[in-house]
């Protein structure tokens, strides 16, 4: 591959336009690129020119826009399929992402393939796109489902891989890179033993393929999914690379337009690849967006865009693992520039939270890696992860404010102690806060420093789901008949605005609370500005709990 543009990570940045904006009034600093890449202007203006000059239908159509629609959809399959070293284009499908594909697999090739009793292998990290449509199938035909454990280090237990193949998997399911660790896994080796021992191979290559190239001809796996919002180019759009022979053997998944050949009341005959895969209007903007992003990344030097990204995250670690309860999560002998890891004293909400308000984005929770995050014995982790064109100077700044963080709280702990705060001292600590930083400290403080809930109440019955943390409820009237509610919550701003909640409603009738905005309590404090999504509904789950005892107490 030649490369026609100089190596330069600042010149780098400046093709990606979303990265000079602010929030919440401080420089971006975009460390969330595991879940979704930024887009350089080169792929913008691609969907906008294709809308502007060429919005058709493909491949149906008789006019000149359905052509030029056609042919630049079809170009993209190519484009990808030369990427990618594929020299048969039409096994390249396009989904909507890697979990459409790996649905498409499990649902054509599955359904028709396994039997009862018939072994399928998961990995113990991987993303539950590659779980779940296994667990779906499996329970429908009767077959076996057997983990690939992975070793404390973070490396996959490839002695265990080697005494599970010994057990004749019809399919294994392989994550190429671990969405949650960052762990690189040597696929080529596992597939090699796999299809050595009889089973058909698959591959989650959606973290993979944002950091280094592959060359699928010598790879050796049966299927490769990935998706084009990780790589650089517009969401809804992936593709399914498939060996040719056995994407022959499979049936549609979907019917409609454009897979078939011909139609009748009797009987369908279907098209021949890829558009058997390809049922509707396809996401043509997408393609051309996604095969945009391809066609910059060729440009660029791949190999010293990887570097730069290892520097940063070597970098990002020497800068935290000098804070006090920083504690990286285990990642192997070979990983991408993906920091996962914990605070200690600090639910990994909490953290993200106060990263935001300072204008850094990272991902925090279980990122759809629960079976992974129990047998680690979290709950969560923080997760930075580091793309091309992230600064240096960003990964200090992500250590600076976790130190900041770290240090106000050991600061308001020491405070508060001296002075020996009440819990209504505390509360109105939030209420007269004159910024966001230090209603911050002192929502912390209050979920930090008031006694949380006895673990016999901590019970499933009282759990409170559509929450981002675990979260319980205790509702309940004292014997004249008003609220005497407990909750608790194992994130601090979660167990704080608990308290608030819990302040102005405990010694109300029902019927006084069902007459209170419980809701202004949050606008009084202009809170739910700062809350997540997620956050948000979770708080929402909170309320509309509350009110439903009111109505019914004795339900």
């Amino acid at each position: 591959m030649t490369h026609s543009r100089p190596s330069d990570p600042v010149r780098w940045r400046r093709d990606f336009p979303l990265l000079s904006q602010r929030v919440h009034g401080q420089p971006l600093i975009y460390l969330d690129n595991a879940a979704t890449t930024q887009k350089p202007r080169v792929v913008i203006e691609a969907i906008s020119r294709f809308y502007k000059t060429s919005n058709a239908n493909v491949h149906r159509g008789s006019h000149a826009l359905s052509a030029q629609a056609t042919t630049a959809f079809e170009q993209a399959r190519t484009t990808l399929a030369n990427w990618l070293g594929i020299d048969d284009p039409a096994c390249l499908i396009w989904t909507r992402g890697t979990t459409e594909a790996i649905n498409l697999v499990a649902q054509s090739w599955g359904r028709n393939q396994l039997r009862a009793d018939d072994l399928i292998l998961l990995q113990q990290s991987s993303h539950h796109a590659n779980i779940v449509p296994w667990q779906m199938l499996a329970e429908t035909v009767g077959a076996r489902i057997e983990v690939i454990p992975l070793q404390p280090d973070g490396d996959l237990d490839l002695e265990a891989y080697q005494l599970l193949l010994q057990k004749r998997p019809k399919l294994i399911a392989l994550s190429h890179v671990s969405n949650a660790l960052g762990t690189r896994y040597p696929v080529e080796q596992l597939c090699r033993l796999g299809r050595d021992a009889g089973a058909v191979t698959l591959v989650d290559g959606a973290q993979a393929l944002p950091h280094f190239d592959i060359d699928l001809t010598r790879f050796g796996c049966d299927f490769y999914a990935f998706s084009g919002h990780k790589l650089f180019g517009p969401s809804g759009i992936g593709a399914l690379w498939g060996r040719r022979e056995l994407l022959e053997q499979m049936p549609p998944w979907q019917g409609g337009g454009e897979m078939i050949r011909d139609v009748s009341f009797s009987g369908t005959t279907y098209a021949d690849l890829p558009f058997r895969f390809e049922a509707g209007t396809p996401n043509i903007e997408g393609a051309i967006g996604l095969a945009a992003a391809i066609e910059y990344m060729q440009q660029q030097d791949r190999t010293a865009m990887e570097r730069h990204e290892q520097t940063l995250l070597q970098h990002a670690r020497d800068c935290c693992s000098q804070l006090k309860g920083f504690h990286e999560l285990p990642f192997g002998s070979d990983r991408v520039s993906l920091l996962s890891f914990e605070l200690e004293g600090f639910h990994q909400q909490d953290v993200a939270h106060w990263l935001d308000r300072h204008g850094i984005a990272i991902r925090a929770g279980h990122h759809c890696a629960m079976p992974l995050m129990r047998s680690l014995g979290l709950l969560g982790s923080l997760r930075a992860s580091f793309a091309f064109y992230n600064r240096l100077d960003e990964a200090e700044q992500l250590a600076s404010c976790l130190d900041q963080l770290i240090q106000s709280q050991t600061t308001s702990t020491t405070v508060a102690f001296i002075e020996q705060k009440t819990s209504q001292n505390l509360i109105k600590r939030v209420y007269s806060a004159t910024d966001w930083n230090a209603r911050y400290q002192a929502l912390m403080h209050i979920g930090q420093s008031l006694p949380g809930l006895p673990d016999a109440l901590k019970q499933d019955c009282y759990r409170l789901h559509g929450c981002e943390s675990r979260v319980w409820l205790v509702p309940a009237l004292d014997d004249t008949g008003r609220l005497a509610c407990q909750a608790d919550a194992d994130a601090r701003i979660l167990r704080a605005l608990l308290a608030l909640l819990l302040d102005r409603i405990n010694g109300l009738t029902p019927a006084e609370l069902l007459s209170t905005d419980l809701g202004a309590v949050l606008d009084q404090l202009d809170i739910r500005r700062h809350l997540s999504p997620s956050r948000g509904n979770g708080v929402a789950a909170i309320i509309q709990a509350i009110e439903a005892f009111a109505r019914d107490p004795r339900g």
